[in-house]
C-alpha cells in the first residue's frame, strides 16, 4: 500500500527547454534528507504535458537512477495518446519505478464505459500498480467512486488514486466504497490543506506540490497525526493554510513553485514554463519569500 507525503516533482528547464538536471539532482536529495515518503515524476506539476516522450524517458531513467530505492518512486504516464501511455508504462518499469499514475484523457469528457476501458487496456498490459489520476478541473471528467471500485476489484494492479479536487467528499465517498474491501486502496489527495481530513476520511496522504519547498510542514503534520498530538496538528494545519496562499500568486502555479524551490536550495534555476518565458516579477518575488519562511 501507498501513503504518506509524497512529492509531485516540479521539472527543472534550462533556458533551451531541455531538463537541467543538475538542479534535479539537488531538489531530490533535498527532498529525501527531508523524509518524503516518494517522488512523482510527469505529474502536472511536472509539465509532462509539454514534453516529448523521449524527453520523458530519459527525465524519468535520471531521477529513478538519483533515487535509487531510498523512497519510493512514481511515474505519471497519462496521455491522451494509449500507445504513449503503453509505452512509458513498460519504460517505467524496465528501469524498476515502483508505480505509475494515470490522468484521465482529458479534452473530451468521457463517460464510465469508456474510461474503463482506457483503465482496463493499461492495467492489462503493466505489470506496475497503477494509481488512478483525478483531475476533473482540467480533463473534465470525475472519476465515480463505483467506477474507481470495479477497477480495483477487476484489476488487481490497480492500486490507489490521486484525487485533485476542491473538496474532501470524493475522498470521503471512495473511503465509503473501499470500506469493506481488504485491497489496502491508497487515496491520496492532490490538495495539501485536505491532508488532515484525508487522513481523518481514511484516506492514504496527499501528493502535494507545494512539498517541493517545504515537505518538513506536511512530514510532520502527517506523524503527528499517526501520534494522535492534536495540538501539533493544529500548529501543523496553519502552517499549510498559510502556506496555500502561494498558489494565489500567479498562473500557472508552476513558475511560483519553481521560483520558490531555487529560493529555498538558493540555486539560479530557469523558474518558466517548457518554452515560454514567463517571469515573476520582483513584488511576486518578495511575496514568495514571505512563504517560504514559514516554519
Amino acid at each position: 500500500m501507498f501513503k504518506g507525503i509524497y512529492t509531485p516533482m516540479v521539472t527543472i528547464f534550462d533556458d533551451k527547454g531541455s531538463v537541467n538536471k543538475e538542479a534535479t539532482r539537488i531538489l531530490i536529495e533535498k527532498l529525501i534528507s527531508n523524509g518524503i515518503d516518494g517522488i512523482v515524476a510527469l505529474g502536472s506539476t511536472g509539465e509532462f504535458f509539454s514534453m516529448s516522450l523521449e524527453q520523458r524517458k530519459d527525465y524519468v531513467k535520471f531521477v529513478c537512477e538519483v533515487i535509487a530505492g531510498r523512497v519510493k518512486f512514481i511515474v505519471g504516464t497519462g496521455s491522451n495518446n494509449i500507445e504513449e501511455v503503453l509505452e512509458l508504462n513498460k519504460f517505467a518499469e524496465s528501469i524498476g519505478a515502483d508505480a505509475v499514475l494515470i490522468v484521465t484523457p482529458y479534452y473530451f469528457s468521457l463517460n464510465d464505459q469508456h474510461l474503463y476501458e482506457y483503465y482496463s487496456i493499461t492495467a492489462r498490459n503493466t505489470k506496475l500498480p497503477i494509481l488512478l489520476y483525478n483531475f476533473p478541473d482540467r480533463t473534465g471528467t470525475n472519476l465515480s467512486p463505483d467506477l474507481v471500485f470495479k477497477l480495483a476489484v477487476d484489476f488487481d494492479n490497480i492500486v490507489g488514486i490521486k484525487d485533485t479536487i476542491d473538496s474532501i467528499s470524493n475522498v470521503r465517498k471512495y473511503s465509503e466504497k473501499f470500506k469493506n474491501s481488504q485491497s489496502g486502496f491508497s487515496i491520496f489527495s492532490g490538495f495539501e490543506e485536505y491532508l488532515i481530513p484525508n487522513l481523518l476520511s481514511q484516506g492514504s496522504g496527499i501528493i502535494g506540490g507545494l512539498t517541493n519547498i517545504n515537505a518538513k510542514i506536511f512530514i510532520d503534520a502527517y506523524k503527528a497525526f499517526q501520534k494522535k498530538d492534536v495540538d501539533k496538528l493544529m500548529i501543523c494545519q496553519g502552517k499549510i493554510n498559510k502556506l496555500m496562499g502561494i498558489y494565489n500568486l500567479m498562473d500557472p502555479f508552476m513558475i511560483t513553485l519553481k521560483e520558490a524551490v531555487g529560493m529555498r536550495l538558493n540555486i539560479n534555476i530557469n523558474t518558466s514554463l517548457k518554452n515560454y518565458s514567463i517571469e515573476a516579477d520582483e513584488n511576486i518575488k518578495n511575496k514568495i519569500r514571505e512563504f517560504i519562511n514559514i516554519k
